[in-house]
């Protein structure tokens, strides 16, 4: 709890994934995504309640076993490439609240693809969402890989190439713009908000910026190879 309002965590771990086959409880740095994911949560003292929604008996498994209660499975229709994850999320709030009879102010949606996300990354959503005024919503991003202002491109119906920020050039980097990669580490957002919008992209947003390190967000093997050599070499740094 924060300031007298419920919160309430949703963790979305589907079964299916076509990038990198099971890698919800796939094994990283001796703990899988949904754990490391978990952990995050939990040293998170502003939280209330956690909630796992999955369609996947091994993922329920393992999350009971993490000392989660997973009290229901999400329904197939919620679980496909095509059905959009705030849904699933909306369903779960609903469960949640039913199951525990309790109402919660704020959702947190953790993305279980972002292993090294911390607890103060979650708690620094929540405290801006909830102090920051006329603010629906707060999530993570951080420093981009590229620039669209300088080396993003876009092809165009005659297979032109254009800089994506084609009406808005400038020759130094200081001079344009601050922009950032979204990633998938926290969502927070009222929960009226949710159920009236029914999606993360909504007005009045706020955002929180992540350092690279910890904003690694693995969709496929590549990135699965990128945070196990991170974390090999962040654990020998320790060693050290």
């Amino acid at each position: 709890m924060y300031k007298n309002k419920r919160i309430l965590v949703t963790i979305c771990a589907r079964g299916g994934s076509k990038g990198l086959p099971g890698k919800n409880i796939k094994v990283l740095a001796g703990k899988t995504l949904l754990e490391h994911t978990i952990n995050s949560v939990r040293h998170c003292s502003l939280v209330d309640r956690i909630i796992l929604s999955t369609d996947d008996g091994n993922i329920k498994k393992v999350g009971e076993r993490l000392g989660l209660e997973v009290p229901f499975l999400r329904a197939k229709a919620l679980a496909t490439d095509q059905s959009g994850r705030v849904m699933a999320v909306i369903d779960a709030v609903k469960r949640a609240e039913k199951h525990w009879k309790e109402e919660y102010d704020v959702v947190v949606d953790i993305g279980n693809t972002v292993p090294f996300r911390q607890s103060q990354d979650i708690s620094a959503c929540i405290k801006k969402l909830v102090d920051t005024p006329k603010t629906n919503l707060v999530f993570t991003v951080n420093e981009p890989h590229h620039n669209p202002y300088f080396n993003m491109v876009e092809v165009d119906g005659d297979g032109n190439a254009h800089l994506v920020k084609r009406t808005y050039v400038r020759l130094r980097r200081q001079d344009v713009p601050p922009v950032y990669d979204m990633n998938d580490a926290v969502f927070a957002i009222w929960k009226d908000k949710l159920f009236q919008y029914k999606s993360f992209i909504i007005p009045r947003r706020k955002i929180h910026v992540m350092p690279k390190e910890r904003s690694i967000d693995i969709d496929s093997i590549f990135d699965w190879n990128v945070a196990e050599y991170f974390a090999l070499h962040k654990n020998k740094e320790k060693n050290i």
